[in-house]
């Protein structure tokens, strides 16, 4: 599969990141802890090079905890700020504001320098589509001050929110990169729904996805599908269609209908706690 997604949206939202760069002192970057690397948007470490850094590993409820922990490592080793936490449930979100008060402690000391009192921090939210970043701005600051949906592509521009009077978040739309130059990040890209199903071939993706859990997770597909295991993925595939009754008209196994119902959960958690990208691949 050749997987690739660039609205010309994201290229005028790129644009107005850079120009938006200027006005703020922090960049936050929401990763999902799933494919925390293959969902960084390589762009943002050039368009942020001055700026503190603070990565937020958003949905680490679905992934696996001794993982997440092991990237936490890995990105603070290259001089981050790491927090892991679940927006939607709140989970982690309790000690942002001081992680946010620590990455920009040199800067609140220079302005106390010059004179300057209580100016509150400027941080840019930025991330790739699906990510969770108006989730997450809803939640830190209680109340929906941003659109939200399991879809990539609901925010379309920035937006400025006063959080108390200490932070101020600016708000940009997820953005992707032109080209994959590794087909496999945009494979994992398209596993956790950061690029629209409708351009994809479900049937295919569910298929590489059987792959990776055989591979990295043994037993986690015969425990939930009860399904051989040592069997090719298109087999098990048709063992999970069979085991959970997906049938067409005239009793004809249903295929599509069962690479779907694998592909939905293992993006809702169903399947258990998995991360699809190892820091030791990396290094």
């Amino acid at each position: 599969m050749n997987f690739q997604w660039y609205p010309g949206h994201m290229t005028k939202a790129k644009r107005q990141m850079q120009e938006d760069m200027k006005l703020i002192d922090l960049v936050i970057e929401l990763v999902d802890a799933r494919i925390p690397l293959s969902s960084r948007n390589p762009d943002i470490d050039e368009l942020g090079r001055q700026k503190a850094r603070l990565i937020l590993m958003n949905k680490a409820d679905l992934a696996s905890e001794n993982q997440t922990r092991r990237w936490s490592d890995f990105f603070r080793n290259k001089g981050y700020f790491v927090v892991k936490l679940d927006a939607r449930t709140r989970s982690g979100m309790k000690g942002i504001n001081d992680v946010i008060m620590e990455a920009c402690r040199e800067k609140m000391e220079r302005d106390r320098k010059r004179g300057i009192k209580n100016r509150p921090v400027r941080a840019m939210v930025v991330g790739i589509p699906n990510v969770g970043k108006s989730t997450f701005i809803n939640t830190f600051a209680g109340k929906a001050c941003t659109k939200t949906g399991n879809k990539p592509g609901v925010t379309k521009g920035k937006q400025w929110i006063r959080l108390n009077k200490n932070v101020e978040l600016l708000d940009t739309p997820g953005i992707l990169w032109p080209k994959f130059e590794d087909q496999r990040v945009g494979l994992y890209l398209a596993l956790i729904g950061s690029i629209k199903d409708e351009i994809l071939n479900i049937d295919e993706l569910s298929l590489e996805l059987i792959k990776i859990l055989k591979e990295n997770y043994p037993g986690i597909l015969a425990e939930r599908y009860d399904v051989a295991e040592e069997a090719e993925p298109p087999d098990i595939l048709m063992q999970i269609a069979e085991n959970r009754n997906c049938v067409k008209k005239g009793s004809e196994l249903d295929y599509s209908k069962a690479a779907a119902l694998t592909l939905d959960e293992f993006r809702s958690g169903r399947l258990g706690k998995i991360t699809l990208e190892f820091p030791e691949e990396q290094r």
